[in-house]
């Protein structure tokens, strides 16, 4: 936060940003409208000071003077328009400061050289100056230290030029001064107030910006905590098949679909044989790898339509939709099948996993759920009874 406020600290003599990186992010923000409002602002400017030509011609009539005038005014105008339309293509105050310096040197350049020209006319020059000095702070887009620099240079320009050429008395020199001095003042005051604000305005939207990037941050990683959180709650951490709970939501409601479709619907309990005598002899993990091992070989052997969950410890569930009694049988003695050509390695390799499945089928509508784990149970134990490594219907 401390760093956040460093960089947003504003000079208070210049308006600008103490920290450079931020101020030229700052001008490239506002290039596109600092190109829109300078062009349109130079070409107001080139028709006012083209305009006055005609107050020219009206004092001076045909003369050198007013052909003199009329030069420097058309230079004056031509320049720009030239310049609005190169600013308007490739202007910004973050690499061309002095692109948008020159137009008020150039304007300034042309009011002054009016002096010597006209200074008969120098009352009605005074409040041209003063508006000029407005116009370079507030209405030409500038950095203040280019409108201020450009401002005290037309200031000091004119004044030298009337006392000059105008033969001003000592009185009228201090009371012009003070009149430009306050056209200064205001506009230099009034163009601070607003690099304040349009930065302080620029410093908030950053911080915005920021803020909503911190919040979509924290949203994609809650959404993936919470996608985690659903993963390790619907499925099963060792063998990655559903988890119990997971897998009674999904058979339910591929039950009741297979209920309203009038369809056939199976269940399989499966469970690895001599699954004790695995872990008494190798140990826990090289059980856990066996699980491991038995589902993936399960997730092969079925349907994709088929459902496979970890009922507990080393017994499987499965759901088979759309499926009849031989066709139970057919993916179950494949299913066996697959496991019993199953190969481990290392000091298991002598060993040879079987399973024994017992298959349910929903006869009636009456059969739920847990009618079918039953059922499916019961069978498992037949086959047990009987020898296991076998299916059982």
């Amino acid at each position: 936060m401390s760093q956040q406020k460093t960089r947003n600290e504003i000079h208070w003599l210049t308006g600008q940003f103490r920290d450079r990186s931020n101020e030229s992010k700052y001008r490239d923000y506002i290039e596109k409208s600092v190109r829109f409002e300078s062009r349109f602002a130079l070409i107001v400017v080139a028709v006012i000071f083209g305009m006055f030509g005609i107050t020219d011609y009206n004092l001076l009539g045909l003369t050198r003077d007013y052909y003199l005038l009329l030069t420097m005014r058309i230079i004056v105008v031509s320049s720009c328009l030239i310049l609005a339309f190169i600013i308007g293509r490739s202007g910004g105050y973050a690499r061309n400061v002095w692109l948008h310096a020159l137009p008020l040197w150039i304007v300034a350049t042309g009011i002054v050289l009016i002096v010597p020209l006209r200074p008969e006319s120098l009352s009605t020059q005074v409040t041209a100056i003063v508006v000029a000095i407005m116009a370079f702070y507030l209405l030409i887009p500038n950095l203040l230290t280019v409108a201020a620099l450009a401002s005290l240079y037309l200031s000091i320009s004119f004044l030298s030029a009337a006392v000059a050429f105008a033969e001003l008395s000592p009185v009228a020199t201090v009371t012009i001064g003070l009149l430009i001095m306050v056209a200064n003042i205001v506009g230099y005051t009034a163009l601070l107030r607003i690099e304040f604000l349009q930065r302080k305005q620029f410093a908030l939207l950053n911080e915005e910006r920021e803020q909503n990037r911190h919040l979509e941050k924290e949203i994609t990683h809650r959404k993936s905590l919470e996608e985690r959180l659903r993963t390790a709650a619907e499925s099963d951490a060792l063998t990655g098949v559903d988890s119990r709970g997971h897998f009674m939501q999904r058979a339910e409601a591929l039950l009741q679909r297979s209920r309203f479709e009038k369809a056939p619907f199976c269940l399989f309990m499966i469970d690895v044989d001599y699954f004790k005598r695995v872990n008494d002899t190798w140990g826990h993990t090289c059980g856990d790898q066996i699980l491991s091992k038995i589902a993936e070989v399960c997730q092969h052997s079925l349907r994709p339509n088929d459902i496979i969950g970890r009922f507990g410890g080393e017994e499987f569930v499965v759901g088979l939709p759309n499926t009849n009694t031989s066709e139970a049988k057919a993916v179950a003695d494949r299913l066996k099948d697959n496991v019993a050509a199953l190969t481990l390695d290392g000091e298991m390799s002598e060993l040879r996993l079987s399973v024994t499945i017992g298959i349910a089928v929903a006869d009636t509508e009456d059969d739920d759920l847990d009618v079918l784990i039953t059922r499916a149970d019961n069978m498992l134990y037949v086959g047990k009874r009987e020898g296991r490594n076998r299916v059982v219907i």
